[in-house]
């Protein structure tokens, strides 16, 4: 009999497998960029754990291993940003970055109230834009960081219960 993931909060006990994850997940990101100085993969154990304990952060266990993670925050005008969504490669493409994602969005809306999420990824992660976009996120804004990187900005707005959402498409002025 196989092992189900099981998404959950995460904890303090938890941040060093996240850290090393979040290292071993954005190798290919800064392969892709050409840039292996980025935040993820410089963020020390005393940063992740601050943001443990100040922000929402969910884990996908394989039976004790972290498999997957996701952190969220809600802004003061509702807006959740959610960032560093990361799965093990091994466990690609089986869903579980759309699980994780909606559990985080799921738990800011409950806890916190979210009325909107917005997240970034670069330019060049298509992947992530393809999983983003059919989650339902839309591209917003797009910000020159660097020569080789833009970061893409889509948003979502939930859908209220029993209506359809109703959007406004910021794509075309991004």
């Amino acid at each position: 009999m196989g092992m189900s993931v099981t998404i959950s909060a995460a904890t303090d006990v938890d941040a060093e497998q996240i850290l090393k994850l979040q290292y071993l997940c954005y190798q290919s990101e800064a392969a892709l960029y050409g840039d292996y100085g980025i935040e993820p993969l410089t963020q020390t154990l005393d940063d992740l754990r601050a943001e443990l304990a100040r922000g929402c952060v969910l884990v996908a266990r394989l039976g004790e291993e972290v498999v997957g993670s996701v952190r969220g925050r809600v802004e003061d005008d509702g807006t959740a940003v959610i960032g560093k969504l990361i799965v093990h490669p091994r466990m690609q493409r089986h869903g579980l970055g759309g699980r994780l994602l909606s559990a985080i969005e799921a738990r800011l809306a409950e806890e916190r109230s979210a009325k909107r999420y917005r997240l970034s990824t670069g330019h060049r992660s298509e992947g992530n834009i393809r999983l983003y976009r059919r989650l339902g996120y839309l591209p917003v804004a797009t910000e020159r960081v660097s020569p080789r990187l833009d970061m893409v900005t889509l948003e979502k707005f939930p859908e209220p219960p029993g209506q359809k959402a109703v959007r406004q498409d910021y794509a075309a002025s991004a």
